[in-house]
């Protein structure tokens, strides 16, 4: 890989960047080396558990300076397109406070629980749509109220569809479980996914980075999403060794990266050292 052939790169956080409170091999020196060379970074999350300044500021703390506007999250990502596309819509919101908080800050209505009966549902007549996110609350009255708002028609969002999200000792389940409970007791299936692999996060990512997708790198730990999006944007692909996919899933996979290394170092090594 040659220096001048990369502008930008998009990383993936979790299990890419950092895993729980600690910086993943090679991360902080390796940006920090891509930055001095003039090489544009942005950071992708599809975990929509806090805003975009939160996890800068996690950044910041483990060595990797930040800003707001060098994070998107699918939160967003959601939050953005909506605006933009269906400002007047009531949402239904299965995800926790800070999305809740997010979409808001785009001008967009979100329909709150009252203190009634957990038994109960809000009156499903309304709510326009509904929307899926990780929600480590998640209970049955969120899932019954999403049922039957789905059940009149309600349209069907998600901010991602992960089947589960890394953390140290072991994964947790992710939005991906509960797209497909509510897939599976309503027929309906999901309208709009607005994180990884969904072109919108590329879109904005791009826009952000001012790159063109063949100058540009996606790296990321997931098969299913990172090194999608980034092939079906155009851009070179690599996966780090350090998150979800391992060496043998790759046997089993026919999404493909263009580069596997042990860990973002390796790849910042590649890069930058002429004639690798």
């Amino acid at each position: 890989m040659k220096k001048n052939s990369i502008d930008g790169i998009v990383f993936d956080l979790d299990g890419t960047v950092y895993l729980g409170e600690k910086a993943l091999p090679g991360a902080t020196d390796g940006i920090a080396a891509l930055r001095r060379h003039g090489i544009r970074v942005l950071f992708v999350s599809n975990k929509p558990l806090q805003p975009r300044q939160v996890y800068a500021a996690k950044l910041s703390r483990l060595g990797i300076p930040a800003t707001a506007d060098d994070v998107i999250t699918s939160g967003f990502v959601l939050g953005q397109h909506l605006a933009r596309t269906a400002p007047d819509l009531r949402l239904y919101v299965i995800g926790e406070p800070p999305l809740k908080g997010e979409l808001r800050s785009h001008g967009l209505t979100v329909v709150e629980e009252s203190d009634q009966d957990p038994k109960e549902v809000i009156d499903p007549s309304g709510i326009d749509a509904v929307v899926v996110a990780f929600d480590r609350t998640l209970d049955y009255r969120k899932l019954n109220t999403a049922y039957q708002a789905l059940r009149q028609g309600a349209r069907f969002f998600a901010t991602n569809a992960d089947k589960t999200c890394p953390m140290p000792g072991g994964a947790i389940p992710d939005a991906g479980a509960t797209i497909a409970a509510l897939e599976h007791i309503t027929g309906r299936r999901l309208e709009l996914l607005a994180g990884k692999p969904s072109p919108l996060t590329m879109q904005v990512a791009l826009a952000g980075l001012g790159t063109a997708p063949e100058h540009s790198l996606m790296v990321g730990d997931r098969l299913e999403t990172d090194i999608r999006m980034g092939r079906d944007a155009g851009m070179i692909t690599a996966l780090p060794l350090t998150g979800v996919t391992q060496g043998a899933d790759l046997a089993h996979s026919d999404i493909q990266p263009d580069f596997v290394v042990a860990h973002i170092g390796e790849l910042v090594h590649m890069i930058l050292t002429p004639g690798t």
